[in-house]
């Protein structure tokens, strides 16, 4: 491998060495974050679910909800996902997801705390070996697998740290006159200097797509004595500003409740950064006095001191991460209801320029539509609030096909069969719409549990489009009649009516099932209207066979009748399909 380099010189291959190491490390941090994370939320999603839709009483719990969340899945991206999850569901209110919001943002300054241990004296790579080991010895016992995976990461990340730390002190930034020339440039007083990192601070998040790189470099910069401390601080205000624009590009083509809680974060972010150009200096200092960082210590006071003592920035960082976030939430929480004014003016519903809102458009997903959608776990709750949304919307058919019964002239019936032909194939495309989003779902690493929600709500989905194409049928069977000029009899009329009025009811426990939670319900109503369906459709075909016999109507009218009784009883059957999905029988 080495005779690849051997055309370098030797400087020119340790500072490629150099480079690379760095860029293995800080992929290693990201990753084992990232594994960490999901690894937690497998095993606590549910339960995370849980304490997001019952501890948001008020604005000061929702907060707490918020960091007690983050912290513990180490991911503010993932509370937001959840949080509005649950604003789209009508589970929380916009008011209350800004203040888990708030929340989040103070959990997520647990990572940067967890990143400067491994800046500290002691070596945390002396740590990952046993737990590598450990880690794969529980995988392997299956049960403990999930906990094997949390402990993986969790050595990823430390041997990440370690990896950067020690590369941060091979590179001897703080010995390098270059860059020690280059920062020195800056004058550390100027609030253009200021305005600058905190750019630079941004524009990196937003490339990278990780506020925890960018924390780990911008530690490396300081703790290496070759990043002044407000420059430092500029950059990690620039970070929670970039991380926040991500989330925004992410929501660009999600629903209005999303697009308005990334807003509401982004403003969370820019509001703090701007009181606190104000107030900048004396902030830091205070930060840096809380830590015992001597700001005015200078390289002349000798090289050991000066470097002990840089050691301890990456502590400040940390700490100033931590202190920014809470002094900002204390501010904001007070004007909640304003920032919801503030997001819902900027934020406005699609279509709303055109008179509609965003349920006027019947070809649209609206839960699991994209952006924001990073934790499977989390996704799986999405997704069921969707096949609720998918049925509601395919079953609006139903009211179609009692108008296509009621009389009415020839191109009114036209109209009507077209718009039935129109959302059969609108309940078509949904159905692969959905299937797409739960296939690359399970395609994540999941809990046995969500795999087999995945599964129910699969087959949910395809009985629901049956559902779209039995209606579909019965408009078709409807359509014929009109054309035969073969109306239905007073009495046959009246027997579709009943049968009709049976499928309704039918129809609507299913919904409430699918929208609702199925605690709350059991599938004995479902099968009791399902057994009376079938006995009508018994006795009406009887009947009819009886009626022909007697000559009472034609052959033709009454293949048409039987037909339409019969798709009624599909139309039972589907449905019953549906609910035992929905409860897993």
């Amino acid at each position: 491998m080495i005779g690849l380099f051997d055309w370098m010189d030797e400087t020119t291959r340790q500072t490629f060495f150099i480079a690379f190491t760095l860029l293995g490390s800080l992929a290693l941090l990201v990753f084992g974050m990232k594994m960490m994370s999901e690894t937690l939320q497998k095993m606590a999603g549910p339960g995370l679910r849980h304490v997001l839709g019952r501890m948001t009483t008020n604005r000061f719990t929702g907060m707490l909800t918020g960091v007690v969340v983050t912290s513990a899945v180490q991911s503010s991206t993932a509370t937001t996902v959840m949080t509005v999850s649950f604003v789209n569901a009508g589970l929380l209110t916009l008011a209350q997801a800004i203040s888990i919001i708030m929340g989040a943002n103070i959990g997520t300054t647990l990572t940067a705390w967890i990143m400067s241990a491994g800046f500290l004296s002691f070596n945390v790579t002396d740590f990952v070996w046993p737990a590598f080991v450990l880690a794969l010895i529980l995988i392997y016992r299956k049960r403990q697998a999930n906990i094997g995976y949390f402990l993986f990461g969790i050595a990823f990340m430390f041997l990440g740290l370690g990896t950067l730390r020690q590369t941060g002190t091979d590179m001897r930034l703080g010995e390098q006159q270059a860059v020690l020339d280059f920062f020195a440039s800056f004058d550390p007083q100027s609030y253009l200097t200021t305005l600058l990192f905190l750019l630079i601070g941004g524009v990196l998040t937003m490339c990278v797509q990780s506020s925890a790189a960018v924390m780990a470099i911008t530690m490396i910069l300081c703790s290496s004595g070759a990043l002044p401390i407000y420059q430092g601080i500029a950059l990690v205000m620039g970070e929670n500003i970039g991380t926040t624009v991500t989330s925004n590009l992410a929501a660009l083509t999600a629903s209005t409740q999303a697009r308005r809680a990334a807003f509401a974060h982004m403003f969370f972010n820019l509001f703090g950064v701007c009181w606190m150009m104000i107030v900048f200096h004396p902030f830091v200092d205070m930060v840096c006095n809380l830590v015992g960082y001597d700001t005015e210590l200078t390289r002349e006071a000798g090289e050991t001191l000066f470097l002990a003592n840089a050691a301890k920035l990456s502590i400040v960082l940390a700490a100033f991460h931590t202190c920014f976030n809470v002094a900002n939430t204390l501010i904001l929480i007070g004007f909640i209801p304003q920032i919801e004014k503030i997001v819902c003016a900027v934020i406005k519903p699609k279509n709303a320029d055109k008179g509609k809102s965003e349920d006027d458009d019947p070809t649209r997903l609206v839960y699991i539509e994209g952006g924001l959608m990073q934790a499977p776990e989390i996704a799986v709750l999405q997704a069921q609030k969707e096949v609720g949304h998918y049925s509601e919307r395919t079953t609006r058919m139903f009211g179609m096909i009692s108008s296509m019964l009621e009389p009415m002239n020839d191109e009114q019936f036209e109209q009507m069969f077209e718009r039935v032909e129109k959302y059969e194939g609108i309940s078509d495309r949904m159905e692969i719409e959905i299937a797409n989003y739960l296939g690359k779902v399970s395609g994540e690493r999941l809990s046995d549990d969500t795999k087999g929600k995945i599964r129910s709500m699969m087959r949910q989905i395809g009985e629901i489009e049956s559902i779209g194409d039995s209606f579909y049928n019965l408009a078709r069977t409807l359509n014929r009649q009109r054309k035969q000029k073969e109306m239905f009899t007073e009495g046959q009329l009246q027997n579709v009516h009943q049968m009709m009025n049976l499928v309704e009811a039918a129809i609507i426990q299913m919904n409430l099932v699918l929208q609702g939670r199925k605690e709350d319900y059991t599938v004995d109503e479902t099968y009791r209207i399902e057994n009376e369906i079938n006995l009508m459709r018994d006795r009406l075909k009887a009947d009819n066979i009886n009626a022909i016999n007697a000559r009472e109507y034609s052959y033709a009218l009454a293949t048409h009748y039987s037909d339409f009784i019969s798709e009624c009883e599909h139309l039972g059957d589907y449905i019953v399909n549906v609910v035992e999905a929905r409860f897993g029988k």
